[in-house]
């Protein structure tokens, strides 16, 4: 009698000694620069407590009086920062909006982090289309538009960024 060949599965081969060496064993390096930017009172809410967790280098931002797209971001101690220094150096932008009044500033935000070759991310909060609008300025820029009515995705969307 004889018997058939044994054969590993890939997730076996994977896991043998003669395999180890392919094996990446450092940590994977966080983005050099994430920025954040609320674009409404309730986005700004929750980029406030995201602000708390560690991150790498991530800074936070909100539009403040710039919801037409004009003027400076603020920090979260509403320091103004113009938009032209918040995105030197930077890697990615993910923008948070939970309403409209945001359009212009995403818009303007989103173009320029075209234009540098930024990638732009845009997490839009809540429950029904409040924030049509903000989608809308948003999809022409955003390599990633999560829609969601749990804020606890904006976190997953950091994490997996690695900001």
């Amino acid at each position: 009698m004889t018997t058939a060949p044994m054969y590993l599965s890939e997730s076996a081969r994977a896991a043998s000694a003669g395999e180890s060496r392919f094996r990446i064993d450092v940590p994977i390096a966080p983005a050099r620069a994430a920025r954040v930017v609320a674009l409404d009172e309730r986005a700004a809410s929750v980029a406030r407590g995201l602000a708390e967790r560690p991150w790498a280098h991530a800074r936070f931002y909100t539009t403040g009086e710039a919801r037409e797209g004009e003027g400076p971001l603020h920090e979260l101690d509403g320091r103004a920062v113009p938009l032209d220094e918040v995105l030197s150096g930077t890697d990615v932008v993910v923008v948070l909006a939970t309403e409209d009044g945001g359009r212009a500033a995403a818009a303007a935000i989103g173009r320029l982090c075209g234009r540098r070759g930024i990638t732009t991310a845009g997490v839009i909060l809540g429950d029904g289309f409040e924030a049509d609008d903000a989608v809308a300025a948003l999809r022409p820029y955003a390599r990633v538009l999560l829609l969601s009515a749990d804020e606890g995705d904006a976190l997953e969307l950091l994490t997996a960024l690695r900001v």
